[in-house]
This record gives C-alpha cells, structure tokens and sequence, in this order.
C-alpha cells in the first residue's frame, strides 16, 4: 500500500530528476589571480570573471564563472591555495599571469615563472584546461588614477577578449 505522504516524496524525487536530466549541464570555471582579478576598486559585478559570466550567457552558455581572485596574490599564494580555490569538477581555470608575479616581484619574492609553471603543471594533472587570462598594453587605457587596477570598461574588454576561448572550451 502505498500512503499519501510516501506518494508526494517519489512524486517530488520524479520531478527533481526529469528537471536535472532536462537542464544543460554547467561547466564548472574558475578565474583565479591577483587584484585584476578579484576586481579591486570596482564592484564584484564588473570584474572580469563576472563580466565574462554575463557574455555567456548572452551566448546561450549556462556557465558558471567562480572568481578567485585575491588583491595582493603572489603566484607562491596562488600555489598554495590552489587545491582549495580550484575544487573537483573545474574544467577549466582562467589564469592571471601577471599580477601575483608583479606582487612577489615588488616583494623581492620567489621564481615566478617556476610558481607559474608549478601552477599550470597541477592544474593539468587534474585534466584542468588552463586558459590565460588576456592582457594587452591597450589595457593601458583603462587604468583607474592608481595606474594598476582596470576600471569597468578595462574589466569588459578583458572578458570581450576572452570571451572566444572560453566559449571554445565550453562547447
């Protein structure tokens, strides 16, 4: 026999999972870097990563871009908060190549191309595709009054720049 209250549960379970068998699966990315990144001086809305997020789904993308990105990372930091920032299931890790190098540089700290290369090599060796985050001197023009941080618009041509990769990837 089967009770009113037993039959709402499979009847919400059969529910559940014909609407997760018929939405689009969500490609799991995260942007990780340094203050370029996380979006200093701007909302959390107009860093890149969210930016990015926004064109995507214009495109029809059901994606999630997660920012990582810490003001004031160095690519030592990055290394090793990797396994935390970067869960299981990302397919796919935007890297700022950059910023956490400048920090460590002005800091006098580490090899930062050996972090890099530390950072790319474990990323690949979960089957992560790592996609570098575009910076050009035109960025240049889009500097807030401190002559490092992007402004909003500085933020939109960096995800209009990404946006062909990431949508490669994400196919």
């Amino acid at each position: 026999m089967v009770y009113p209250g037993r039959l709402s549960l499979i009847a919400g379970v059969l529910i559940a999972m014909v609407l997760c068998i018929g939405s689009p699966a969500r490609a799991q990315i995260v942007a990780i870097g340094a203050s370029n990144v996380a979006g200093k001086g701007v909302s959390s809305s107009d860093a890149w990563p969210a930016q990015l997020e926004g064109m995507l789904a214009a495109k029809g993308r059901s994606v999630h871009v997660t920012n990582a990105g810490i003001s004031g990372d160095t690519n030592a930091g990055m290394l090793a908060r990797l396994d935390s920032a970067v869960p299981e299931g990302t397919r796919i890790v935007l890297l700022d190549r950059r910023g956490g190098g400048w920090n460590a540089r002005r800091r006098g700290q580490g090899d930062q191309n050996a972090e890099l290369a530390a950072i790319e090599a474990r990323l690949r060796g979960r089957h992560i595709r790592v996609i570098p985050m575009w910076w050009n001197e035109v960025l240049r023009n889009y500097l807030q009054p401190d002559g490092i941080h992007f402004t909003a618009e500085g933020h939109r041509v960096v995800a209009a720049h990404m946006l062909p990769a990431v949508m490669s990837a994400v196919r």
